[in-house]
């Protein structure tokens, strides 16, 4: 089902999924803020007097415990908008929130707190993650020292506990060398969540790995999230892996534009299905980006025609003669009582 092109769809039990909240609104309990938020993201690159615009005003809520996959084509932004949520760079623009910090206001001996306390993060290159002369066990017990949280013996089971629930407990002893791609990995994301971090990041984790062993890194990332409640943000371009998540955000030109959101519902005869939902995403203004094959299959250019019904809005194509057509689309699921769409 596409909730771009069908009808707002009608909840059906405790499963149904329901439409996203607007993007961008500001919470109003500091409690219940989300773990990620971003409003109208801006980052511009100067180079040689050339202005570089690599985020253009993008927003991206990601709630308490959710894990999400960013996907996009080289030079959409996904790279940049990972530098700014680890504190590795600095918005020139917007609000960037993560973990309850503002990213814009923090100091530099706050800015490395931040990346050793409130967030891990998984690189695609195996040699990133890991020091090659520690074994497995040892890299994690290293993260463990330099923060002082655990002490002594507790650091070899904490380390133990880890590598376990990754399922590479059998490769304590070995270092990075003796590891496959995929042990390596889940190694590195053992590092990652050793000081129990409330987001973790994740850029490109599978991009060096096979199918098989891809499946198998994003499963424990998915285990992590669920057993531990961590936040993770999957940054990739790989369309597989959002076979793994619940919820796929896709950047375009510096900006979200759509989200695919995938749950389980029962029909009337108790069978299970699995239905992914596209929805259009809907900034504060009001802005939205239709997906392109809507653009190229109804001709639309400059400027369109816009209608209000009563529970959807009509895109036409901006010439007169397209009135008679009959042609529409429904360019998000929000009604005129509606404060929903695309998150």
């Amino acid at each position: 089902m596409n909730a771009l092109t069908s009808p707002r769809p009608t909840p059906h039990g405790s499963q149904a999924a329901a439409a996203p909240r607007r993007v961008g609104d500001e919470p109003t309990d500091a409690s219940t803020e989300p773990d990620i938020l971003c409003t109208d993201l801006v980052r511009i690159f100067t180079a040689a007097s050339v202005e570089v615009q690599a985020l253009q005003g993008l927003t991206l809520t990601v709630e308490r415990g959710e894990l999400v996959a960013v996907v996009g084509a080289s030079g959409s932004g996904k790279s940049t908008l990972l530098a700014i949520l680890s504190g590795l760079d600095t918005p020139t623009a917007g609000v960037a929130r993560v973990a309850g910090r503002d990213l814009l206001t923090l100091s530099g001996r706050e800015r490395v707190r931040f990346r050793r306390e409130s967030v891990g993060f998984v690189w695609q290159q195996t040699s990133r993650n890991l020091l090659p002369y520690l074994t497995a066990a040892q890299n994690v017990a290293a993260v463990l020292a330099i923060a002082g949280k655990v002490k002594g013996a507790a650091r070899g089971e904490r380390a133990g506990e880890l590598l376990d629930l990754l399922g590479v407990g059998y490769c304590a002893d070995r270092r990075p060398g003796e590891m496959s791609g995929g042990e390596q990995q889940r190694v590195a994301i053992a590092v990652g969540i050793a000081n129990e971090p409330r987001v973790l990041l994740a850029d490109e984790p599978t991009g060096e790995l096979d199918d098989e062993t891809s499946a198998h890194v994003l499963e424990a990332m998915r285990d992590v999230n669920r057993e531990l409640g961590v936040t993770t943000l999957i940054v990739t371009h790989d369309p597989a892996v959002s076979e793994h998540v619940a919820r796929t955000v896709q950047i375009r030109d510096g900006r979200t534009a759509t989200e695919v959101l995938r749950s389980t519902r029962r029909d009337e005869s108790g069978a299970e299905h699995h239905v992914a939902e596209e929805y259009a995403v809907l900034d504060r203004v009001g802005r939205l980006q239709l997906p392109d094959e809507f653009v190229t299959a109804l001709d639309l250019r400059q400027r369109v025609r816009l209608a209000l019904e009563a529970d959807h809005v009509g895109v036409w194509p901006g010439v007169a003669a397209s009135s008679s057509s009959g042609q529409a689309v429904e360019a998000s699921d929000v009604s005129a009582d509606d404060e929903g769409g695309g998150r």
